[in-house]
């Protein structure tokens, strides 16, 4: 069974992740991953377990196995709308880090079974109150969103790639989401503006009531009517693999505000500070290792900490 933060006395919400699950090889300057549980939904739903009951739709092929299946059981997120499909293998993505990890080459990707996947939702899934649309393609996302059946509270995660072959399906998207997560790269390619400032600003005029620019190791910076906020990164002293902390980053985010069913100002820069936390450890081994060994009173030290760090 999992452990839950008390974040609220009220029940949580549950919270709909919709994304990729994946395996992935790993070189980094100092060792390797091989075949290691990856995918954007892997590292959300996991990251988001934390916080509230968690609904997973992703598709897995014919040699993803249940030791990796109870690794999400354990977790308690129900795998309900997990897609499984024999027809081939699960999607595969290779990539090799540079020195200081600040660049990284893509050496291979397999879309397999991903190729063909399509999120239809299972009934129970289509009027959960928070969505976190995890990385995949913004075409896909719309066919999350066309099938819900009640007004929910949408997060939504994107990368370079969907800017430049799904511009307009993305631009389209970005309407029906009210928090929009991306990191400095993307915010810059989408405004074509290099001033943090000035994007943030510029992302919530083309649609989101909410925009989080994502610095990497420099923090990120929240962009709401009410205000605009920075948090710094939490200063991880043993870095193994950055793979996947942007993905448990936005689920720890979308996470909290279920858990709290809140999503103003206040709420959102205290799920800032959670989603530091859990990024942080995410980054300190392969693959969603240390995301799972976090453990609720490891996260309560770090937000401490880290709170300690920005509190004048």
């Amino acid at each position: 069974m999992s452990q839950r933060l008390h974040l609220d006395e009220r029940e949580a919400s549950p919270l709909l992740v919709v994304g990729s699950v994946a395996f992935d090889n790993i070189i980094t300057p100092y060792a390797k991953g091989e075949r290691i549980l990856g995918g954007s939904a892997s590292f959300a739903s996991l990251a988001c377990s934390y916080f509230c009951p968690t609904q997973l739709v992703g598709i897995i092929g014919n040699d993803f196995d249940d030791i990796h299946i109870d690794r999400f059981r354990k977790q308690d997120i129900d795998l309900e709308g997990l897609q499984i499909d024999k027809t081939g293998p699960t999607f595969f993505w290779a990539g090799k880090y540079h020195e200081n990890f600040n660049q990284r080459d893509t050496l291979e990707t397999q879309l397999n079974v991903f190729e063909n996947f399509r999120p239809d939702l299972p009934a129970s899934y289509k009027q959960t109150p928070y969505v976190l649309l995890a990385n995949i393609g913004p075409d896909l996302q719309h066919h999350v969103l066309d099938q819900m059946e009640a007004e929910a509270y949408v997060v939504a995660d994107t990368m370079n790639l969907w800017i430049n072959i799904m511009h307009d399906t993305l631009l389209d998207l970005m309407k029906r989401v009210h928090l929009l997560v991306v990191n400095d790269d993307e915010s810059e390619m989408l405004t074509e503006s290099n001033n943090i400032i000035l994007a943030g600003e510029k992302l919530r005029e083309m649609g989101p009531e909410t925009v989080i620019i994502k610095k990497g190791s420099h923090g990120a910076v929240l962009f709401h009517e009410a205000g605009v906020f920075s948090i710094p990164a939490y200063p991880v002293t043993d870095l193994r693999d950055p793979t996947g902390a942007g993905d448990s980053f936005v689920g720890a985010l979308a996470g909290y505000l279920a858990a709290v069913r809140r999503s103003d100002f206040a709420a959102i820069k205290q799920a800032m500070l959670y989603a530091t936390v859990i990024g942080s450890f995410t980054v300190e081994a392969f693959s969603c290792d240390r995301l799972e060994t976090a453990g609720v009173v490891g996260i309560e030290e770090r937000r401490k900490t880290l709170l300690d760090i920005i509190t004048p």
